[in-house]
C-alpha cells in the first residue's frame, strides 16, 4: 500500500472530481457563503448537478452545509481553503 502526501491525495482527488466543482469551490472563496440557488448562479451550473457536486465536496470536508430556515447554506471549510490553495497552478 502507498501512502500519499496531502498534496499528492489532493490532486488525485483533484483529478476525478467533475469540472463544475473547481467551479463551486471557486465561487465560494470569491464571494463567501450562500444558498444554494445563489451558488448554482454564481458558479454557473445547473441546479441538479450542484446537488451533486454539493454532496461529494461535502463528503471530503472541503464544504460545509448548514440549514438557515429552509435554505441550505454552502460554505468552504478550512480544508476547501488549503486544497484551493495547492491546486493553484504554478505561476
Amino acid at each position: 500500500m502507498t501512502e500519499l502526501t496531502i498534496s499528492q491525495y489532493f490532486k488525485e482527488v483533484g483529478n476525478r472530481l467533475p469540472e463544475e466543482a473547481d467551479r463551486v469551490l471557486r465561487a465560494l472563496i470569491d464571494e463567501g457563503k450562500m444558498n444554494k440557488e445563489e451558488l448554482s448562479l454564481t458558479a454557473k451550473v445547473k441546479r441538479a448537478v450542484l446537488d451533486h457536486v454539493v454532496m461529494q465536496l461535502f463528503a471530503l470536508g472541503l464544504v460545509e452545509v448548514t440549514s438557515e430556515g429552509k435554505s441550505k447554506i454552502c460554505s468552504l471549510t478550512k480544508l476547501g481553503e488549503d486544497y484551493l490553495e495547492l491546486m493553484k497552478p504554478a505561476i
